[in-house]
């Protein structure tokens, strides 16, 4: 495996992604809260303060996650319909380098989107004087900047077998369920029933706990679970990526172009 080459697939990915549609969504982002200020001081005037933070971080999420979706979901398919790969595959690049370069590119597109508007974002609320727990609100960005790092890797997973509709469908699935899996398993402790328990847990074990990734709603007011929980959920986190990645890299080598 060449770090060079891998490197090479990640600055392509990095400089298309940026240029075609990074900016848009910065720009949309700092549009939306500018709008936002005037219209959540009407509706919320009591719980302001808060209403505003939770807001921006909520954007801030929801941006990421379609860019991670919609434009993870792509990467390999676009290649394979465009026939690139049968270029690309040939050359001393391995298929393990091309799906690492993959990911390495999105996530570092994904990073400098979230700094981005992270730093908008800590200006707004600065110039409308409201105050913020900047340490805890970083801290919640860094982990989402883990989750949409495993949201790319899902999304790559299945772009190497799959079109990019049901590709971007079964990601926004598991996205989903993933941030619902310990109610998934609190329904089967509720049914009472052994099957449905056993359904549920073995759904548990197989979707990605992405709940333990979200820390928005603690970091709005200052409170963070402790530093061994934080290091535990983010080692969980980085693992569930590799494997991940690795499955993607099994799948990509044994199709045939």
């Amino acid at each position: 495996m060449s770090l060079p080459r891998i490197w090479a697939i990640a600055l392509n990915v990095f400089r298309e992604v940026i240029r075609d549609r990074i900016l848009y969504i910065i720009g949309f982002f700092t549009i939306l809260q500018l709008a936002a200020m005037p219209l959540l001081r009407e509706v919320a005037a009591a719980t302001e303060n808060k209403m505003f933070v939770d807001f921006g971080l909520a954007c801030i999420t929801i941006l990421s996650v379609l860019v991670a979706v919609f434009v993870g979901t792509g990467l390999i398919n676009k290649e394979i319909e465009k026939r690139t790969v049968l270029v690309l595959i040939p050359k001393p690049l391995s298929r393990s380098e091309f799906i690492i370069g993959k990911h390495l590119g999105l996530s570092s597109v994904l990073g400098v989107l979230l700094a981005a508007m992270t730093i908008i974002y800590f200006i707004g609320l600065s110039l409308a004087k409201i105050t913020y727990p900047t340490g805890s609100i970083l801290i919640s960005i860094l982990y989402l900047f883990i989750e949409l790092s495993l949201l790319t890797g899902v999304a790559l997973l299945f772009g190497v077998f799959t079109s990019s509709l049901l590709a971007t469908l079964l990601t926004l699935a598991i996205y989903f369920a993933g941030h619902l899996s310990p109610d998934i398993v609190k329904l089967g402790e509720l049914s009472k029933n052994e099957t449905i328990q056993n359904i549920t847990q073995s759904l548990y074990l197989v979707l990605p706990d992405l709940s333990r990734l979200d820390l928005k709603n603690q970091a709005v007011y200052g409170v963070l679970p402790p530093p061994m929980t934080l290091f535990t959920h983010a080692g969980y986190g980085l693992i569930y990526t590799i494997l991940l990645i690795a499955i993607a890299i099994v799948i990509f080598s044994r199709r045939e172009f």
